[in-house]
């Protein structure tokens, strides 16, 4: 589904438009233009991922690192959609990134005290649907929260999902679309992972107050969500592209999560068992799949979850003369690098050897961003202006060994 073909009818009373995600500046320049009637609004995205626009003002905040502009932000759309009636109409613009994005606290829980648990989040290995949970009940306009304060004005979302499995409640930490958890799960994610987290966000956790709004609450009963873009849209795209190229392809799945070093070497012994055994049909032949695997961070080294699963899968293909492989983050940034992703194949291993660099040392220091810069192996796209999730394809020939 495409924005335009997705957007609601005119309301009677005013329409205003929010949003956030590193893709809500690209939806909001193509809505302004498909848009019949008067509108206004604001829509916060990443640094570097913002497009002109006329109506919508466009505000640029950091990511993964919340910051003061995206504090600002949040607390404008709130402003914003105060004292709308039921004539008028919100349209949400959610994309993946959104939940750094709108860092809005709840009262007595400083704004560094919401980058420390961002900071423990991403440090814990936790999916992300695990991870926007915990956000989602920290917060003040996240977890249906935009909505109710827009009621009783109708609100439709449109959401391009970076989430496995695509619920929509969880892209961006849901700002318009009611908790499908609750607050005991948000609870319980933070013992499982023993996340250490500052006194404030703790206490806030333990109190009544941290519970979002429930689906089910008939405030939410009038709005509508609907899907954009995800990875399994992603996937069947590049399936098609693969097939008039004259590849073979199967599509893995579109929501694979785990630790990136083990879903690569998953991926090398798959990719190493179908070229033996003839692969499903001729070469060549591509596997790919998405989803968002996660880091559990055990060094200080540079690398994003991408390039992660590419070493361990580089290792597992070492010596190989028939599998190259690609992966690469959707929205062009791979963790907090400047890079999108990076290619392996069957000779990455001895590369680095004769480089003089140890790959397994490497990977134990989370370190892959350094491997694939010696090799001169790094994607770089700059922001894509998109966001569904990873992307992941396998290359296999004929073993001709």
């Amino acid at each position: 589904m495409t924005v335009p073909a997705a957007l609601p009818p005119r309301p009677r009373g005013r329409t205003i438009v929010v949003g956030a995600g590193k893709a809500s500046a690209a939806m909001a320049a193509v809505l302004e233009k498909a848009w019949d009637g008067p509108l206004q609004g604001l829509v916060v995205t990443r640094d570097g991922h913002g497009v002109p626009c006329h109506r919508i003002e466009i505000v640029e905040a950091s990511h993964p690192v919340p910051d003061a502009r995206g504090h600002e932000a949040a607390a404008r759309m709130l402003e914003m959609v105060h004292g709308l009636t039921a004539d008028d109409l919100v349209i949400a613009l959610i994309s993946g990134g959104g939940s750094a994005l709108l860092p809005l606290p709840p009262e007595g829980v400083p704004l560094d005290d919401k980058r420390a648990l961002n900071a423990a989040l991403l440090a814990s290995g936790a999916p992300i649907d695990e991870m926007n949970c915990v956000r989602k009940h920290v917060s003040r306009i996240k977890g249906g929260r935009l909505s109710l304060a827009a009621y009783p004005a109708r609100v439709v979302s449109l959401v391009l999902s970076d989430i496995p499995g695509d619920n929509p409640a969880l892209v961006a930490s849901g700002p318009t679309i009611a908790d499908p958890a609750g607050l005991p799960e948000a609870r319980a994610i933070v013992a499982r992972y023993k996340m250490a987290l500052p006194a404030s966000v703790a206490r806030h956790l333990a109190s009544a107050q941290a519970a979002a709004p429930l689906a089910g609450d008939p405030r939410f009963a009038q709005n509508d969500v609907r899907l954009i873009a995800s990875a399994g849209l992603s996937l069947e795209a590049a399936a098609a592209a693969a097939r008039k190229a004259g590849l073979g392809v199967l599509i893995l799945a579109d929501d694979i999560e785990g630790e990136a070093r083990d879903i690569g070497k998953m991926h090398g012994a798959l990719a190493r068992r179908m070229v033996r055994t003839g692969l499903p049909s001729p070469a060549p032949f591509v596997l790919l799949s998405g989803g968002e695997t996660t880091v559990t961070v055990r060094g200080k080294g540079r690398g994003g979850r991408n390039q992660e699963f590419l070493l361990a899968l580089a290792l597992d293909i070492a010596g190989s003369d028939s599998i190259t492989a690609l992966a690469a983050d959707t929205d062009g940034i791979d963790g907090t690098e400047d890079n999108a992703g990076a290619l392996a194949d069957g000779t990455t291993i001895v590369r680095l050897l004769d480089a003089g660099l140890s790959p397994k040392a490497l990977l134990a220091s989370n370190d892959a961003y350094t491997a694939f810069a010696a090799l001169g192996d790094l994607i770089v796209t700059g922001p894509t202006r998109t966001n569904v999730n990873d992307f992941r394809a396998i290359l296999m020939t004929q073993n001709r060994s």
